[in-house]
């Protein structure tokens, strides 16, 4: 939904701001200037919002005043020079009301932005890390969420939302699980407060964060949003297709053959499911089952035999994922339900509800378009009681409904520019020590110009925030889909391969991920690697610490001699060693005829030489070309992987 953008007259009290004057305030802050804000330290600070034009505003901070008069638009800025790290503070804001801005701490602020890996909640990888949840509990560590907005007419001036949150056991669950733990480790080591500002959007594409003048650089996405500039075009848009979906909704729940009126529901406790098909779960009812692709809701019924020990107590049924969306009942009670494929299927649910002996846990699975069914190499299990039932298996299942895939919709925040309007824009006054970005995945189906997005992504940030220094440190790709045992064209490996190119854009640093991901989640768990790998790029890029290793090694250069090239590497970070100590593995070449074969290899220093006694000429290397390259093996003493690279023609 897109949100009024119009500057309202609005109480200081509703943007979370003391207000000490009984009178209506006439001066408004922005969302992020608020209480518990984190300002940057050891750089100038801009103090801005709105007023009546030609009011007279006065900010005060640490014992100084400053002082602004808004413009004929209503507007006011005002300077503050550079603070040491510190706090808590108040600043004080007067006109013809005051306002008081409370508890303000001066130290580092990185803004995180990207798609849904950087999005993703601590909430999400909690039973990953329950001690990490348990005890965070620091002051000093906060996050601003941003909420989701875009627009496609003009930039916005301010956020729809959002609010300055300190760490704490409740609070960290909505925390941007890499930015909470790049935060930590950052905290830790200067000792300074940390704010986060989680900008993110799951699925987003890099076009969509441009500025317009960003876009002009690639007339095929200035085409793309052109429609969208009109919002009539927009409103229509979605009115059409939320009624096209919603309607297909409606037709689904009418032929569902588990839900009819005056019939027993298929969900019921004792609903007799004899005579039903049978599957082994996990698995996709496409490859295993008469029904092939089809589409629409297909029941699942697993009886299973609960000891005594596991009733009468809180109980957690885990379904690994599913797709695409499920309601989950057990013994005729719904334990939970989850409208899409991703998420993790963790439901737990009260005393009362498992019985000693026989229990029926159904699911009504609704695939939209694909395949649908239970994720390959997940956990399906009932815990209780410190006990586990293991629900792989053979499971019942039935066909109730079969529907056309679901109706095409417009993703309107993935169209070129409409984030950067809708919550960036509004961030550009904030001064920050640096941005976290950990987007890709949505770009892997188009990677020829993902490094050139990038880069114009990085020097557009840079000129609106005003900071054309500014550190710009992200995360490559992990590893993620089914493992090929040949070499082969990845639409992943050529984005890594673009972001690796990306480092010759100064003041940037990557954080290697190819041992991080999961071949079936394309959201994987182990986000305290990832925090702590950015958090060693920025600790050499924007903290100019040169000791630090920050990276794995990096592909500098290539000279083939024979059958043989020989690979150099930069900062090999205390030389290169095999993962393991076993076989180098992960390079593939190819001659004239660009057909890559497995090669050996073998380390001679900070160089790998790389050879294949199927190619005598070779004329290009890779490493680690795949969406899930299991055989990477290049390291360097300090633990940190290689990046995925490819040669220029030899």
């Amino acid at each position: 939904m897109i949100l009024n953008g119009k500057l309202l007259g609005l109480f200081g009290a509703s943007l979370g701001l003391l207000v000490t004057s009984t009178a209506q305030a006439t001066v408004r802050l922005p969302r992020l200037v608020s209480d518990g804000m984190v300002l940057q330290r050891d750089m100038p600070l801009r103090v801005w919002g709105w007023a009546a034009p030609g009011e007279k505003v006065a900010v005060s901070f640490q014992g100084k005043t400053y002082s602004a008069t808004t413009s004929p638009k209503g507007e006011w800025q005002v300077q503050l020079p550079a603070q040491k790290a510190g706090g808590p503070y108040e600043l004080k804001i007067d006109a013809s009301n005051h306002l008081v801005v409370k508890d303000v701490l001066v130290g580092d602020v990185w803004l995180c932005s990207g798609q849904s890996n950087m999005e993703t909640p601590m909430s999400r990888v909690r039973d990953k890390y329950p001690q990490e949840v348990a005890q965070a509990n620091n002051p000093r560590i906060r996050q601003f969420e941003v909420p989701l907005t875009y627009a496609f007419t003009s930039p916005k001036t301010d956020l729809t939302g959002g609010k300055w949150v300190s760490t704490t056991p409740e609070s960290v669950l909505k925390f941007s699980a890499v930015g909470y733990f790049f935060a930590k480790e950052l905290q830790a080591k200067y000792n300074v407060p940390v704010g986060i500002i989680k900008d993110a959007v799951g699925g987003s594409p890099a076009e969509a964060w441009l500025s317009a003048d960003a876009l002009k650089q690639f007339p095929k996405y200035e085409q793309q949003v052109a429609p969208y500039r009109d919002s009539a075009f927009v409103a229509g848009t979605r009115q059409r297709e939320g009624a096209a979906v919603a309607d297909w909704y409606k037709r689904l729940h009418q032929t569902d053959q588990g839900e009819q009126p005056g019939q027993p529901k298929w969900s019921a406790a004792t609903y007799d499911a004899t005579g039903w098909a049978t599957m082994a779960v996990p698995g996709y009812w496409a490859t295993q089952t008469p029904l092939g692709m089809v589409n629409g809701v297909v029941w699942f019924k697993k009886e299973v035999d609960v000891p005594a020990a596991m009733v009468g107590q809180p109980a957690r049924l885990e379904l690994g994922t599913l797709v695409d969306a499920d309601s989950t009942y057990i013994n005729g009670q719904l334990v939970g339900t989850t409208g899409y494929q991703y998420p993790p299927r963790k439901y737990d649910f009260a005393p009362g509800i498992l019985k000693a002996g026989k229990n029926i846990i159904t699911v009504r699975l609704i695939s939209n378009g694909g395949r649908g069914g239970f994720t390959m190499g997940k956990e399906y299990r009932l815990v209780s009681g410190g006990q586990t039932i293991d629900l792989k298996g053979n499971w019942q299942y039935k066909l109730g409904a079969t529907m056309p895939p679901t109706p095409g919709t417009t993703t309107f925040q993935y169209q070129p520019g409409g984030l950067y309007n809708g919550m960036i824009a509004p961030v550009r006054p904030y001064a920050v020590k640096g941005v976290l970005w950990y987007q890709g995945e949505s770009n892997a189906g188009r990677p020829d110009d993902y490094q050139a997005l990038l880069t114009g992504l990085i020097q557009d940030w840079r000129k609106q925030l005003q900071q054309p220094n500014l550190p710009f440190i992200y995360a490559q790709l992990p590893n993620f889909q089914a493992v090929r045992k040949e070499p082969s064209e990845s639409g992943w490996a050529a984005v890594r391969d673009a972001q690796r190119r990306t480092l010759a854009v100064p003041h940037t640093g990557m954080a290697v991920l190819l041992d991080v991901g999961e071949w079936n989640d394309i959201h994987p768990l182990d986000k305290q690697t990832v925090g702590h790998r950015l958090a060693l790029a920025a600790e050499k890029v924007a903290y100019g610490d040169n000791k630090v290793v920050a990276a794995g090694p990096l592909f500098q250069s290539a000279k083939a001699a024979g059958n043989k090239v020989t690979l150099t590497f930069a900062d090999p970070g205390s030389s290169l060693v095999a993962k393991g100590n076993g076989p180098l593995t992960g390079f593939a070449v190819a001659g004239a005829d660009k057909k890559f074969v497995w090669a050996q290899a073998r380390i001679e220093g900070d160089k790998v030489v790389v050879w294949s006694d199927q190619v005598a000429q070779p004329t290009a290397v890779r490493y680690a070309w795949a969406d899930n390259p299991e055989n990477a093996a290049l390291y360097n003493k300090a633990g940190l992987p290689a990046s995925t690279f490819q040669t220029d023609a030899l």
